[in-house]
């Protein structure tokens, strides 16, 4: 199976959403098509904020994964965010989401980014092996916090 990552476009969104309402039922994530439509529709057109690619082959992708743009001071300068990683149930466990996470970081380090941040469940083991293995590390000192506006 392909972990092959496509730049997706807006002939893309409805096969995105597919794949992000399938995500979010799965993870418990409170959102509707609304919501879901306007967090993905302005990556598809070019937004500066992030990127959406599709995983695997473009006709009938296994997954996506959403990646946000910000700048950092500590880092040296743009620094991106893994916002959502999904693979397909039927064919997770084929290494799929490692090839992803090894290969987006090249990409992404290519066009100048100096950081790849992600979050994950403080339950989901399985999820944090993944990420380590891809050599993300937990930081010492610091703890996402959020505020909503």
């Amino acid at each position: 199976m392909s972990a092959a990552l496509h730049l997706a476009g807006p002939e893309d969104l409805d096969k995105l959403m597919t794949l992000v309402a399938a995500f979010h039922a799965e993870d418990g994530i409170d959102s509707d098509a609304d919501s879901r439509q306007a967090g993905i529709a302005p990556l598809l057109t070019g937004s500066p904020y992030g990127a959406v690619y599709l995983i695997g082959p473009t006709r009938a992708p296994v997954g996506y994964v959403v990646v946000t743009f910000g700048w950092s001071v500590e880092f040296g300068g743009m620094d991106g965010f893994v916002d959502e990683l999904y693979i397909r149930p039927p064919v997770r466990g084929r290494g799929i989401a490692s090839q992803v996470l090894s290969d987006l970081p090249n990409a992404l380090a290519e066009a100048g980014v100096k950081a790849l941040h992600l979050e994950v469940d403080r339950e989901n083991e399985a999820a944090q092996r993944l990420y380590g293995r891809s050599r993300f590390r937990m930081r010492d000192r610091y703890v996402l916090m959020t505020r909503l506006l």
